[in-house]
């Protein structure tokens, strides 16, 4: 027998579900695999042999379209970051049993830059030890931080929730007379995508914000006070963009703290917003407000992009092609063919350029004074956050798939 499995993992998106439902229908409709299953919490329903089988769900056609168009992640996910083979070669060799006891010749990890280490790893584990099962990785992440793909599933709807939220923050600010500032801190750790995807605000009929700070310039304190004060010589009420991980010219966080490190050793950063609130209202003396989006920039799938949803179920789909045609140690990305018209096409590409590196904002996205974005910005994009979702409403409310797998004693 032939079976493949399917795991998610890091943050959620409202398009990873949409990659789940590329990667099982492709697997199907291949008729390569007699059994379809699907890890729960990513790499950890294997390890504990915590799994789920797709077999009676492959023919419902609403499940699969409830599926792709259901928030965060179906199998549930996991923050887990495998040891070096040299540090624990017994783990491996107890993930290669579960694959060799349950004929599983296919593994699809969907997720983002530490999950495609785990991508890596395992790839390298199989080729080395002459396994004969493909690892292949779906990308997800609304940081749009990986390298070598135009850009990543999840990332077009956070763009299109962050440009909508910031629109209408926007007309709720400027109907009062008097000097405000309002600061808006936005997902980023190390890249800035998010937060320039703000600049989407200014339309003809929209305000949009009057600065943006991206964390792949040097955040200088003195001068942001003098970018507000230059701003509200024109206007009285600010609106700011920052992303949360901001830092000065010797690399520091604004308001980070290196005491609470995630799994994965990275500073868990709040409070940038904040920090700025304070120091305006000290220095400049004038009403000021933060406000920190938080989950809502991932989670928000009645603001989905149809471009991404279609396009993620694409490079699930492109992951199973291309390892039933023997790839492995591979993810599937997106290469962007023209932007008039809006063209794309799919391939793959060898996870170890991809796993443990961050693709930063081009310099040339970002004006020279490193306050705002340019319009190359802007025009990559548009595209991507185009279309709308047809979604299911009862009393009111989207409809999405309930998750009773994930909390059996419920």
């Amino acid at each position: 027998m032939k079976n493949c499995i399917v795991a998610q993992s890091g943050g959620p998106t409202v398009a990873i579900n949409a990659s789940l439902s590329g990667v099982i229908e492709k697997a199907h409709t291949s008729g390569s695999y007699d059994h379809i299953y699907g890890s729960l919490h990513g790499i950890l329903g294997i390890l504990n042999n915590d799994i789920i089988c797709f077999d009676d769900k492959l023919e419902d056609e609403a499940f699969l379209q409830a599926l792709a168009t259901t928030p965060a992640m179906y199998l549930g996910s996991c923050r887990y970051k495998l040891p070096k083979m040299a540090d624990d070669i017994e783990l491996y060799e107890k993930i290669f049993a579960f694959f060799e006891a349950n004929d599983i010749t296919g593994f699809f990890y969907i997720g983002g830059n530490d999950s495609m280490d785990t991508v890596l790893q395992l790839s390298t584990y199989a080729k080395l030890h002459e396994k004969s099962v493909t690892i292949m990785g779906v990308p997800k992440t609304i940081d749009n931080d990986l390298c070598l793909t135009d850009h990543t599933p999840g990332f077009g709807s956070a763009a299109k929730y962050i440009a909508t939220t910031l629109q209408e923050i926007a007309y709720d600010t400027s109907i009062y007379p008097l000097p405000s500032v309002t600061i808006v801190e936005i997902m980023g750790r190390d890249a800035g995508w998010l937060t320039g995807a703000a600049t989407l605000a200014r339309t003809d009929y929209g305000l949009g914000p009057d600065l943006i700070y991206l964390p792949e310039t040097a955040f200088d304190t003195e001068r942001f006070l003098e970018d507000v004060k230059e701003i509200m010589q024109k206007k009285p009420n600010v609106l700011i963009a920052i992303s949360e991980g901001i830092r000065d010219k010797d690399g520091k966080y604004i308001s980070a703290s290196t005491k609470t490190l995630d799994s994965f050793g990275h500073s868990q950063l709040s409070g940038a917003g904040k920090t700025l609130e304070t120091l305006i209202a000290h220095r400049l003396g004038i009403k000021v407000r933060s406000i920190e989006l938080n989950l809502p920039q991932r989670c928000a799938a009645h603001l989905s992009s149809l471009t991404d949803i279609e396009e993620s179920k694409e490079l699930g789909r492109t992951a199973v092609a291309h390892a039933l045609k023997g790839a492995s140690g591979y993810m599937s990305i997106i290469r962007r063919e023209s932007n008039q018209p809006y063209r794309v096409s799919y391939d793959i590409a060898d996870i170890s350029l991809i796993a443990n590196e961050v693709r930063s904002v081009p310099r040339d996205f970002i004006n020279a004074s490193g306050n705002n974005v340019t319009e190359k910005m802007a025009e990559y994009l548009r595209p991507i956050i185009v279309g709308q979702p047809s979604l299911t409403y009862e009393n009111g409310m989207p409809v999405y798939l309930p998750l009773p797998h994930l909390y059996p004693s419920l």
